[in-house]
């Protein structure tokens, strides 16, 4: 299953979920998604029979629903899990959730030795080996899993690449050994390591790892006839083929009574780093990181506490943008539209942010109601935010608008950029953390997805594409160091 064809999976189950929301009978039509998705005689594209597929848009759904797929009792019906969800008045305390029967294509990740081993006289992968894990039998090398760690330097040490290393997509990208098979061989999070940074979800080739959706919470509330806000992220502007007016009047169109820019609250975020890196700088320290990436800090919080110390003490722009809003409007719901998944972890930690959609539950939201962005006239944002601020999402970019909030010798900051998490990364950052040190610069901005928030694990567009759509977004407004004039 192609990442597209797992996208437009799960987008086709939010649309059927919010259409059953806005139908004369949610529970009932919400039981019937997975037969009207796979009706009797259609093709089976995925699975052995009608009855498997109809079982895994089942779980899918529970996903949308925003329920955890593990707690599903089988014997339950989606219409009773339906009318619960309408009862409901607490998120979920972990963002996401696997769908086990849907990982068992992969296999555990083992070191082997492939035909290309030319049985040498060095034996190089024999000697790098401190577990005597590999050893000469009929003429190659061959390994014993029950002694080998896989370390990799028998890989290294091989100068035919005679040896390779079987993986498992979730595993090898998550950066913090969150995800792993558990007793019966199935995908399963440890929620105390996990960051929900999104990697595994985006991994997963079979689209086994989801989301739990609040999107039916967010349309309750509309239709209760409460007044909801939409934060949007910068990331935004890159995903949906309309302009940033366009869009503000499709979310305006579907419920949404005020929108508001999350690169405002970027604004603030750069001025706030800008000064915490003057005093960090005067008072002798070698260099600092950013603090606008959820991901990251969950890293640190729970993995690499030795950088702590190092990191910057300002907020997200989602953080602020959420006081503004709260302020002008203390009744509001509010409401964040993200690229990414951690900011559901941020959002719990914070009373201003009750709710969180993704860019594809936006995109589905869309599909559902009919709405046609870039038939839609223009409406402009309140606040018109800079050019630096809504080159945020990309990677370097939150660098950029430090630099230009600087009030000294520009010359002073020196970027660095780790683009992407991942173990070889995670290391670097805790010897830099050690050493008290970051030998590139004295800014270090680190974004958890490479690219930055513009290739999010939540995102509707293609990184490339969504970035020179942000960038000439961006370019059309005035710049940070004017605004500060």
């Amino acid at each position: 299953m192609s990442v597209i064809e797992l996208q437009r999976l799960k987008r086709e189950i939010l649309v059927y979920l919010i259409k059953a929301f806005y139908s004369g009978n949610f529970a009932e039509n919400v039981r019937l998604i997975p037969y009207d998705m796979r009706p009797k005689g259609s093709p089976v594209p995925f699975r052995c029979c009608i009855h498997k597929e109809r079982a895994i848009l089942r779980s899918r759904t529970l996903a949308g629903l925003g329920l955890a797929i593990e707690d599903d009792n089988e014997r339950v019906e989606l219409s009773t899990y339906a009318t619960q969800v309408l009862a409901r008045t607490r998120n979920a305390e972990n963002p996401l959730t696997v769908l086990q029967s849907a990982c068992q294509g992969c296999t555990e990740s083992f070191i082997y030795v492939t035909d290309l081993c030319q049985n040498c006289v060095a034996k190089s992968c024999i000697n790098s080996c401190k577990f005597g894990a590999i050893k000469t039998v009929r003429g190659r090398a061959a390994i014993d899993n029950a002694k080998c760690k896989k370390c990799r330097m028998c890989i290294k040490a091989c100068p035919y690449q005679a040896i390779a290393k079987t993986i498992v997509p979730c595993e090898n990208a998550c950066p913090t050994g969150a995800i792993a098979k558990d007793s019966g061989g199935l995908a399963c999070i440890d929620t105390k390591k996990c960051i929900s940074c999104g990697r595994c979800v985006v991994a997963c080739p079979f689209g086994a790892i989801h989301n739990k959706s609040q999107i039916i919470d967010v349309l309750k509330k509309i239709r209760e006839g409460k007044k909801v806000s939409a934060m949007l992220a910068p990331a935004m502007l890159g995903q949906i083929p309309c302009t940033a007016g366009q869009l503000h009047s499709a979310l305006k169109k579907s419920g949404f009574a005020l929108v508001y820019e999350v690169a405002q609250g970027a604004e603030i975020t750069a001025r706030t780093e800008a000064q915490d890196l003057a005093e960090r700088l005067q008072n002798g320290a070698a260099f600092m990181t950013t603090s606008c990436c959820s991901a990251y800090n969950e890293l640190v919080k729970k993995h690499l506490p030795e950088m702590r110390p190092f990191v910057s003490r300002t907020q997200t722009p989602l953080h602020y943008t959420a006081e503004i809003v709260r302020r002008e409007n203390p009744d509001m719901v509010n409401v964040f539209i993200s690229p990414c998944l951690s900011k559901f972890t941020e959002s719990a930690q914070n009373p201003n942010i009750d709710y969180v959609l993704t860019f594809e539950e936006i995109g589905a939201l869309f599909v559902a109601l009919n709405i046609e962005p870039e038939e839609l006239p223009e409406e402009n944002f309140a606040y018109h935010s800079t050019r630096e601020a809504r080159g945020f999402p990309l990677s370097g970019g939150v660098a950029k608008s430090v630099q230009a909030a600087w009030t000294g010798d520009s010359a002073t900051v020196k970027p660095a950029l780790f683009n992407g998490l991942n173990k070889t990364t995670l290391n670097e950052l805790r010897v830099y953390a050690r050493q008290g040190q970051c030998p590139s610069g004295n800014l270090l901005e680190v974004m958890c997805c490479e690219g930055g928030c513009a290739s999010g694990p939540a995102v509707l567009n293609a990184e490339r594409s969504a970035a020179a759509q942000i960038e000439k977004y961006a370019l059309a407004a005035t710049t940070l160091s004017e605004q500060l004039i």
